[in-house]
């Protein structure tokens, strides 16, 4: 039984964790670099991560410059921001990019707190779906005897304890993330 209660928690731990890799892509009106951990580069046609080809560095609260080792390659990497959903124009000046990012409009603002509460939600959704398999694979130990009808009932309780927990800490972020966004 510890082990369908570390599945649960590995998986759960790992859904977090997704979560707030994807908040740290929402754009909040401040110069964050994640926001460009999803945009890839063609160099010498394989899809570089920015990250791996310059350096990116926040010089302002709303300015990310991006310095690439390669000089060659600051063409690419306008043309990959231009095409991707980020949403900010860069400025090249042959040596640099900059991307000034605008502040948020209360419209913006609005849209990226239900973007928030959208992602928060599935998240909430796919703990839900890691505690029914965990209570799946219990129900199954029983059925094959591996243990009692009162196990059974301790490790349901148990799994509902951990994903509460889960639940509450994807509520705290969320909110934390909400409030970010309002402030700015």
């Amino acid at each position: 039984m510890k082990t369908v209660y570390e599945t649960a928690k590995t998986k759960m731990g790992k859904t977090v964790n997704a979560l707030v890799s994807e908040y740290g892509a929402i754009r909040a009106g401040r110069a964050n670099p994640q926001i460009l951990d999803r945009v890839q580069v063609d160099y010498y046609g394989t899809p570089t991560p920015i990250n791996q080809l310059a350096s990116v560095s926040v010089a302002e609260a709303r300015i990310l410059t991006i310095q690439p080792w390669d000089k060659s390659v600051l063409k690419a990497i306008e043309k990959a921001i231009q095409t991707s959903d980020i949403g900010i124009n860069p400025q090249n000046d042959g040596s640099m990019i900059r991307l000034t990012f605008p502040p948020l409009t209360e419209d913006r603002r609005k849209e990226l707190v239900k973007d928030i509460q959208k992602i928060a939600e599935n998240s909430k959704v796919a703990a839900r779906s890691i505690r029914r398999d965990c209570l799946e694979k219990l129900k199954a130990m029983k059925k094959n005897s591996e243990i009692t009808e009162d196990d059974l009932k301790d490790g349901e309780k148990e799994i509902q304890k951990i994903t509460d927990s889960f639940i509450k800490e994807i509520d705290e972020i969320s909110d934390k993330k909400q409030k970010e966004i309002m402030s700015v």
